[in-house]
């Protein structure tokens, strides 16, 4: 028995096809053949052509691997830095009239 295939909605896997191609040229822009990027990141060359393609499937460390060897690996910290949205949600949670806890005054 397999492992259950991932299922992504079409903008999901579109975005997927955008990292996995982005992957790739920056592989092709630094001259590093898919054996040589697969080997140094500890991964099959089935694994960083799946990778490539932007396959579901393959885990998130074989994607962190193959931009490391890249020198593109601190991108991922880029995700969810400025959390517009979340911003938003937490600043409507800030009721209108709510108040700030006072602070007292130490004794003089």
């Amino acid at each position: 028995m397999g492992k259950p295939k991932s299922i992504l909605f079409p903008r999901q896997q579109k975005i997927l096809n955008t990292l996995g191609e982005n992957i790739k040229f920056a592989r092709l822009r630094r001259d590093f053949s898919s054996e040589l990027t697969a080997e140094r990141a500890g991964i099959s060359r089935v694994t960083l052509y799946k990778i490539e393609r932007g396959d579901p499937g393959v885990a998130m460390g074989a994607y962190l691997k193959v931009l490391f060897v890249l020198g593109l690996d601190r991108d991922l910290l880029k995700v969810a830095e400025d959390d517009i949205l979340g911003r938003k949600l937490q600043d409507a949670k800030l009721l209108p009239g709510k108040r700030a806890s006072k602070t007292r005054k130490p004794d003089e």
